[in-house]
């Protein structure tokens, strides 16, 4: 597949994705970019700014199976990944599939279930499969978890440890829309109590499984120099030992980072990586690796700055 013709099909699949989605742009550009890199998402907003929704127009618009588990605070490890149960009239133990096995899972509000069953994910993010029993379950390479979380600050949420963190390529915060966008919503949405079923959004499935294989063999074949792959290392070290961070990020950060910096070019229609890419994919791609000191927090010094003031102080390729 020709780089044009990925970025063609990139920007059909944002088109169809704005019949639903209004004022969030950007996470969309974030959430393609995650799909092209293999990677998961980590999608945290107040209630109300299409978390969910975003995460269902990405599956209907790609023509993979979708599946979404509301996280709660009673849910169970077996709740997510299924069990074997024991079938009296052929006397042998028949596997019922949990909800975990789908192409595109939503992990919805994943805080607010305990750490316990939050970890019955690490393994499928990880590897692509699921442990029942001793036997291993493949998910296929589809499959791609969309979690959602509300603001760790909210009632009744547990926080993600730092293993379940790493597992996802991006966390994306989601703000408020800007004024002109929720004029629109309301314009499209304000006539009724709830938002409409998917369905009525008349969202047109783009490419499939074989396509999504062909665009991320295009992402991956990309030329990444010894430059721009030092730059990148240098900036997930210098997190590392940092005086306002408490914990750095780690070498999985750094072949993420580059794998989603791959998928960025081609997004932009390239076939090689420039140190611009690396810089816009840093926030969203550490802000969740790194712990910044207590005597950070009291100096206002939130993650954010911190990694604007990195990036400032490590030189960029030329």
């Amino acid at each position: 597949m020709n780089l044009d013709h990925t970025r063609s099909l990139t920007e059909e699949i944002k088109t169809e994705v704005r019949k639903a989605i209004v004022g969030q742009d950007a996470a969309i550009d974030m959430m393609l970019t995650s799909l092209l890199a293999g990677g998961h998402i980590l999608l945290e907003g107040v209630p109300g700014t299409a978390k969910t929704l975003l995460a269902q127009c990405f599956a209907t618009t790609l023509a993979l199976r979708f599946g979404r588990i509301q996280f709660t605070p009673d849910l169970m490890p077996g709740d997510v990944l299924g069990t074997n149960l024991f079938n009296f009239q052929t006397n042998q133990f028949v596997l019922t599939k949990g909800p975990i096995f789908t192409e595109v899972l939503l992990a919805d509000e994943i805080n607010r279930t305990p750490p316990k069953t939050q970890a019955a994910l690490l393994e499928a993010m990880n590897e692509r499969t699921v442990t029942i029993d001793a036997i291993r379950h493949p998910l296929g390479d589809a499959f791609m978890v969309i979690a959602t979380q509300n603001p760790i600050e909210q009632q009744g949420t547990y926080p993600l440890p730092e293993a379940q963190l790493d597992r996802f390529l991006f966390k994306i915060v989601l703000d408020y829309p800007d004024r002109d966008a929720e004029l629109e919503i309301v314009r499209r949405h304000g006539h009724r109590p709830v938002m409409p079923r998917l369905e009525e959004f008349g969202l047109r499935p783009v490419g499939g499984m074989d396509v999504l294989r062909e665009m991320r063999a295009a992402s991956a074949s990309l030329t990444l120099s010894d430059e721009v792959v030092a730059y990148i290392v240098d900036i997930v070290r210098a997190t590392r030992g940092h005086p306002s961070l408490e914990f750095g990020a780690s070498p999985r950060a750094a072949t993420m980072l580059a794998a989603a910096s791959r998928a960025r070019a081609v997004l932009q229609g390239r076939d090689f990586v420039i140190p611009d890419d690396v810089k816009t994919l840093v926030p969203a791609t550490l802000r969740h690796r790194v712990t910044p000191t207590a005597r950070a927090d009291i100096e206002g010094l939130g993650t954010a700055r911190i990694l604007a003031g990195l990036l400032e102080r490590i030189p960029a390729p030329r």
